[in-house]
């Protein structure tokens, strides 16, 4: 009975001080941490654990990685990862999106925006295809595989030669037809120039169109015309 009675007390006395070092622990990886880099926690993060997040392209190239590749190279690299949703010439399988054509259709009351009538930087369409695609493998096409497919497509919309060899720097200067559709830098104020009006705003307000007129809402014999 002598033996039982004692174990809890030691039990918590143990507790206790185990308790006590976790805290101590934290307290002294807080304090280390604050004379690092002024944080309460924590630690600065490796050069390595920087550059696995540091993935993204600039509209004017910067970030690309060096690599090569031809539109040829990457042909049967895009039957074999893209084409089961992009189709073989880009043309999109069921609803999956289009990536060729649409030419001269941004104006249009339903513009087709595919890479070769819409995107404005090659950087862009490296960055996409490297960052999220395929889909389902994000991030599973080494750098001149990305080089590659991106090629492929940008070939299926004519910017390219099939056999022609491009590294980062030629490709990131192949000109996108809606390159002047998009402006860098954004032209506009970070923050607004006006006192915004939050009661009872008179507002000019132009109606340009209506669903009917658009053609989105299906149309059902018997009933009327939308006003």
């Amino acid at each position: 009975m002598s033996v039982s009675a004692k174990a809890p007390a030691r039990a918590g006395g143990y507790l206790t001080v185990v308790v006590g070092a976790v805290v101590g622990l934290l307290v002294t990886a807080g304090v280390a941490g604050t004379e690092e880099n002024g944080l309460a926690f924590g630690r600065a993060a490796a050069p390595e654990e920087i550059a696995a997040w540091d993935i993204d392209i600039r509209p004017d190239g910067v970030g690309l990685p060096p690599g090569s590749a031809s539109a040829a190279g990457g042909e049967e690299l895009f039957y074999e990862r893209c084409a089961a949703c992009h189709g073989e010439f880009g043309e999109g399988v069921d609803r999956w999106p289009v990536l060729m054509g649409g030419f001269d259709t941004l104006t249009e009351d339903r513009p087709e925006k595919t890479v070769g009538s819409y995107w404005p930087y090659t950087s862009t369409l490296w960055d996409y295809i490297h960052r999220a695609m395929p889909f389902g493998e994000a991030q599973s096409l080494t750098d001149d595989e990305v080089y590659a497919v991106s090629l492929y497509v940008l070939y299926l919309n004519d910017l390219v030669e099939l056999d022609a060899v491009h590294d980062q720097d030629s490709f990131a200067a192949i000109e996108m037809p809606n390159a002047d559709g998009f402006f860098m830098p954004d032209p506009r104020p970070d923050t607004p120039t006006d006192e915004p009006c939050m009661r009872a705003c008179d507002v000019p307000t132009e109606i340009v169109g209506k669903a009917r007129i658009l053609d989105v809402t299906p149309d059902q014999e018997g009933e009327g015309t939308l006003e």
